[in-house]
């Protein structure tokens, strides 16, 4: 027995295709080279004190403000407009459900254990996120960083995730493609798969929960 009784899983790039790939499409329709993005996002933080992304992802700032700063700083970067018409919409049209860690996870919901979603993600997004997923089908808890003020990798909001569950970390095991993400849950006590691929990610989520034909939860921790 593992003593795993929950599963806590990220959204993008662990139950989605790598969201590199969105945003590599995204920055060749308007002409940026690979990065552009980022480095926008890493100036403006320097000039304004604050990461844009992590604002918005905190629910401190709007999709529309975020977009005309990002704006901003690409006029400032490239001596041009970049105006970034319909990111959303081009962003989502670059992702497609991993169906693979999807079926994993109905197995396990099957199988007895709780599952649970922790995301850093955008507060006008949700509607679009949660429309390529099974959502409530499959898990009993959704945090969204954007609806409770806190992102991973700070600590809070995994014991939010946590307390919703009713289930201390020990309990729980976490997967993620962000190796600070990773290592946050792991020093709270979380079992862990860095997600790399989805075999990797498969293999490592069944052996962690008692091999390849998976264990039943601890039903005295219950």
């Amino acid at each position: 027995m593992s003593g795993v009784e929950a599963v806590i899983s990220d959204f993008g790039g662990v139950l989605t295709t790598p969201l590199i790939h969105a945003f590599a499409a995204i920055q060749e329709q308007d002409g940026l080279d690979a990065g552009g993005l980022g480095r926008a996002l890493r100036r403006a933080a320097e000039r304004d004190g604050a990461h844009p992304l992590y604002e918005l992802e905190c629910g401190r700032m709007t999709e529309a403000d975020f977009m005309a700063r990002l704006r901003a700083q690409l006029r400032e970067d490239l001596g041009r407009e970049v105006d970034l018409r319909a990111f959303a919409e081009r962003y989502f049209a670059g992702l497609r459900p991993n169906e693979p860690m999807l079926a994993l996870l109905a197995e396990l919901r099957d199988r007895g254990y709780r599952l649970a979603l922790l995301t850093n993600n955008v507060r006008e997004w949700e509607a679009r996120w949660r429309a390529m997923l099974p959502v409530d089908e499959l898990f009993e808890v959704v945090v969204d960083s954007a609806f409770v003020g806190v992102r991973k990798p700070d600590p809070a909001i995994y014991r939010l995730v946590c307390d919703r569950l009713g289930i201390g970390p020990e309990g729980c095991l976490f997967v993620d493609d962000v190796e600070a993400n990773c290592a946050a849950a792991a020093e709270l006590g979380m079992a862990v798969v860095q997600f790399r691929d989805t075999a990797q990610a498969i293999a490592e989520i069944r052996a962690a929960l008692g091999g390849p034909q998976l264990s039943q939860p601890s039903r005295s921790q219950r």
